[in-house]
């Protein structure tokens, strides 16, 4: 399917959130994702990565995940000074700002007439973070997570007992965990503590572990893998397909 883009601010409880959507160009309604980014927002890898998912029949939402802390519209570079601000921002959020975000976009996502009421998440980094933390609201029924960072390590602010790992047996969707054997993020016993905490929570989720590098998914970087990015893609399609018909 051919895509095209829109730009929409969408109220929040800590202001508006710049939020690039992505879909198909032909009549239809579709199911949502919502696409979280790297700490460096709305980069032109991450928009690549969005309008695939949307060529595939699918309404995706990119919002700016540090919306309060920048103008509206920042994209940090890829470079020392960008990683240096996303850092800053990522220990700056609470994780319970994100949490109203989602409430946010699923609400937005449901009001639009080419959306069905079918929402998932999808993140990279950080963003794989958020997309399994986004799965603690009901309303989301699928998520596909890509070297998600922070969850293991419970470094993100957040009140007492509210971080993403102790909250695992609230999600009630299907989760796909994909995870880099040499990304020096989630190191291996990091992965076996949330792989832990999964079966104990006995949820429904699927776990891969590939030999690539951390942000293997990102087009133009030293580590990228173009081969197993396709497979990743592949994978979630098939995976929201499923799940969010």
């Amino acid at each position: 399917m051919m895509v095209k883009q829109e730009v929409h601010d969408i109220p929040t409880n800590t202001g508006l959130m710049r939020t690039y959507l992505y879909r198909p160009k032909e009549d239809g309604v579709f199911a949502t994702i919502i696409f979280y980014s790297e700490i460096f927002q709305q980069t032109a890898p991450i928009a690549r990565a969005a309008a695939i998912l949307a060529g595939h029949g699918f309404v995706v939402l990119v919002p700016e995940v540090f919306h309060e802390l920048n103008p509206i519209g920042t994209i940090l570079a890829y470079d020392d000074a960008g990683k240096d601000k996303g850092n800053e921002d990522k220990f700056a959020k609470p994780l319970e700002t994100h949490d109203s975000d989602v409430e946010a976009l699923v609400s937005f996502a449901r009001s639009q007439e080419f959306c069905t009421s079918q929402v998932g998440s999808m993140g990279v980094c950080i963003g794989g973070h958020l997309a399994y933390r986004a799965a603690l609201n009901p309303d989301v029924s699928a998520a596909f997570c890509l070297y998600a960072t922070d969850i293991h390590s419970n470094t993100l602010p957040c009140q007492v007992g509210n971080d993403s790992l102790s909250r695992t047996q609230d999600i009630q969707g299907e989760l796909v965990m994909v995870w880099g054997k040499q990304d020096p993020h989630v190191s291996g016993e990091g992965r076996k503590l949330i792989y832990a905490k999964l079966e104990e929570a006995d949820r429904n989720f699927t776990w891969l572990e590939v030999n690539a590098e951390h942000a293997f998914m990102r087009d133009g970087a030293d580590r990228y893998d173009p081969a197993l990015a396709m497979q990743m893609y592949a994978q979630a399609v098939d995976f929201f397909h499923r799940l969010l018909r």
